[in-house]
């Protein structure tokens, strides 16, 4: 998804763990709130004179001094971003040290020589490890038992050296366990090629071309399926088929998804028998299917395409299952025969529940398992297919993220999943589904002195101003006393129906440690508590979303969980949207605002299709050719409600490669909020020249751009 903060994540292999300061320490911190060490100044980086660029639309003008900042190729625009690094670094030289002792927490936090719980598939097993000083994840397996000899399949190290970036987008091994495919992303625009290697003869084969990111082999391992994007826009839209060996322009095209506003997701099932292509986009969908042993074949619909109509299928023996939206707004679970698996054959398999959202589902010879999310947080669920009785996985916290993880093998009865929560690090268990037992495999590790049981969560309900009830993960430090003292670390998202889970983020222990509050506020646009959450956030229901988190923000105020003077709130992405809309609306309430890589620019974005990724997202936002859609949508776009009054500390973080939201959108929000803003507070702005949508591609790279927010925000509160 185009505005969604997306990190290619290959696993979760450390937990948050340092040494936290003296208690006297947190007292001052807590406690008092000491001028800031900055000293802004004026400054205007320097850039060409430009003739405005000014849009019509229905009657309405709109001009755009700093529209030329989109021409990514001009000289002028790249020393505009660099004179803009140059005074953030100059800003934030105070804290320097600050943000040296941050990364070292940081850091120190991580097993560098961490490796993930092994999974077992098709006779190996997988696992994934990290080496010690190094930036990037290992992958490999070992035959027939955990004592065998490692065999590396791929070392990320080795694909990045002399790289400014990297990043493995996707690998799969054959059916007959001897070829390995994967692909890799140097640009850091999510632009991949795929490369193969012969196991068995440790080679690479000559075989390499450019894909869009998702691949699977068919079950002869010699024939392989892969996506290709657009050129321009970088949508997914485009099914092939290649044979090793054979010369690429020879590669058979199996599917195209001519709807500019749908895109082509490639699977595999399961059981490994079928190809699934999604063509969707939010919620539309229609899938199509192909048996991956007749891979020459063409692929089938299962049901046409309908608006807001969603499906999405995977198989089971002789059936097909399907879950959907059909008269079922949160989702039912359908079973249909492979042979016939039109809509007329459908059956409920679990019906629609109200008030619980079907999230995922994944199969088993003897049981069915869903991910189910009620009360704003999720839940697994355990049913027997023989006789359908069931029973929930118990928890036991009052706020946590609790979700499958690799579950390849489908004759077994035990399931693996992860629990954590925002004091509790990633926890990968074991179940046995007849029994029950739990085993825990794996606590990621902690080094440096944490304890959880130092810290305390909670859940709390906020009204908001319509009535609606909102959702808020809430943890510090125990002893942290709610008299308004306490500065506050305040997160969300709200958009494509994406749920912020609270799980754990090791990085925001230096905050607990330093007496912070941090939150999670679980607004509308996510589906923390169902599809009506979703549609109740999008469209011409968006405001929702921003006064939502004002209202979980004033809550916080309000109950004495923090101050408007040391309160801090961030949003990346689409929630960088949300930074900028509250940061207009609400501008008196927040300390500062760290906006990472934000959907600024609504309106001009959505209206040029030519910008990657943007016709899919008019079922999200609304289409500015629609009167209704435009008007909308004005009353909201940053940018274009930008104002002359005072605003909040910012700090703007960007990507110049990024493909999910061009570096042109906050860097022409930061230039014309320098022409508007009537304060003294710090606007900094950093673009990352080398990173993408998710920052830099390194683990500890990634650190440094993190101890950069919070040496900032604790500079802002006296800190150095």
């Amino acid at each position: 998804m185009k505005r969604l903060a997306v990190h290619i994540a290959v696993i979760t292999l450390s937990a948050a763990a340092c040494q936290g300061p003296h208690p006297s320490d947190n007292d001052k911190i807590i406690r008092m709130v000491k001028p800031s060490v900055f000293h802004s100044g004026s400054f205007k980086p320097p850039h060409p004179e430009q003739k405005p660029k000014v849009f019509t639309a229905f009657g309405d003008e709109r001009t755009d001094p700093y529209y030329w900042l989109n021409e990514r190729d001009n000289p002028a625009v790249t020393a505009y971003l660099e004179a803009e690094n140059r005074y953030a670094d100059s800003v934030l030289a105070p804290v320097e040290a600050l943000r040296e002792t941050l990364f070292s927490e940081l850091k120190g936090r991580i097993k560098e020589d961490d490796s993930s719980v092994p999974y077992f598939k098709n006779g190996y097993w997988y696992l994934v490890r990290f080496e010690t000083g190094k930036e990037y994840p290992v992958f490999s397996r070992k035959k027939g038992n955990l004592d065998a000899a490692e065999e590396i399949l791929v070392d990320v190290n080795e694909l990045a050296a002399g790289k400014e970036y990297c990043q493995l987008g996707g690998l799969a091994v054959s059916p007959d366990n001897r070829m390995l495919a994967y692909s890799v992303d140097y640009s850091g625009r999510n632009l991949f090629s795929i490369r193969f290697i012969d196991l068995e003869q440790k080679k690479e084969l000559p075989d390499t071309f450019e894909v869009g990111g998702n691949f699977a082999w068919a079950n002869d391992s010699k024939t392989i399926l892969y996506d290709t994007k657009d050129p321009q826009t970088l949508r997914n839209d485009k099914i092939w088929r290649h044979v090793l060996g054979a010369e690429h322009k020879s590669d058979v095209l199996m599917y195209e998804e001519k709807d500019v506003t749908q895109y082509a997701f490639l699977d595999k099932s399961k059981s490994e028998q079928y190809f699934f292509i999604h063509s969707a986009y939010t919620q539309t969908v229609e899938v199509h299917y192909l048996d991956a042993n007749n891979p020459t074949g063409q692929f089938k619909s299962i049901r046409p395409r309908e608006k807001d109509f969603y499906y999405n299928v995977e198989h089971w023996n002789d059936k097909f299952l399907i879950r959907t939206n059909w008269n079922a707004p949160d989702f039912r679970l359908m079973e249909t025969p492979v042979n016939s698996p039109g809509r007329e054959n459908w059956k409920d398999v679990l019906p629609h529940r109200e008030s619980i959202l079907l999230s995922e589902f994944t199969v088993f010879k003897d049981f069915l398992v869903t991910e189910e999310r009620r009360n704003g947080l999720a839940q697994i669920h355990v049913i027997r297919w023989s006789d359908m009785s069931d029973h929930y996985i118990e928890t036991g916290e009052p706020t946590f993220d609790c979700h499958l993880d690799n579950n390849p093998e489908f004759d077994t009865g035990n399931l693996r999943y992860v629990f954590s929560s925002l004091k509790t690090p990633p926890t990968t268990i074991d179940y046995e589904m007849a029994t029950r037992a739990k085993t825990v495999k794996k606590v990621a590790p902690v080094l440096g002195g944490f304890d959880p049981k130092n810290y305390e969560t909670e859940f709390v309900w906020v009204t908001a101003r319509d009535g609606e009830r909102v959702p808020v993960s809430l943890a510090c430090k125990k002893g942290v006393k709610r008299d308004g003292r306490a500065p506050c670390h305040l997160t969300g998202y709200g958009s494509y129906g994406i749920s912020y889970d609270p799980g754990f983020n090791r990085d925001k222990i230096s905050l607990l440690d330093r007496g912070f509050v941090v939150g999670i506020a679980h607004i509308r646009g996510g589906m923390e508590m169902g599809y009506r959450w979703y549609e109740a956030g999008k469209l011409k229901n968006k405001m929702n979303t921003f006064t939502d988190f004002i209202d979980c923000a004033e809550y916080l105020v309000r109950e004495h969980y923090t101050s408007s003077d040391r309160l801090f709130v961030e949003g990346r992405s689409a929630g960088g949207l949300l930074m900028g809309a509250v940061a207009n609306l609400r501008p008196d309430l927040f300390k500062g605002i760290v906006s990472g890589v934000p959907f600024v620019d609504v309106l001009t974005t959505m209206s040029d299709p030519d910008i990657p990724l943007t016709t899919g997202e008019y079922t999200e936002w609304g289409n500015p050719a629609v009167r209704e859609d435009y008007e909308y949508m004005k009353t909201y776009s940053p940018y274009d409600n930008l104002r002359a009054q005072e605003y909040p500390n910012m700090l703007v973080l960007t990507s110049f490669a990024d493909s999910q939201v061009q570096y042109f959108e906050p860097a022409k929000y930061v230039a014309r909020l320098r022409d508007l803003k009537t304060d003294g507070n710090l606007l900094l702005f950093k673009t990352n020249m080398s990173g993408s949508h998710g920052g830099s591609s390194g683990r500890f790279s990634r650190l440094k751009e993190r101890a950069l927010e919070y040496a900032w925000m604790l500079g802002l509160l006296g800190v150095r």
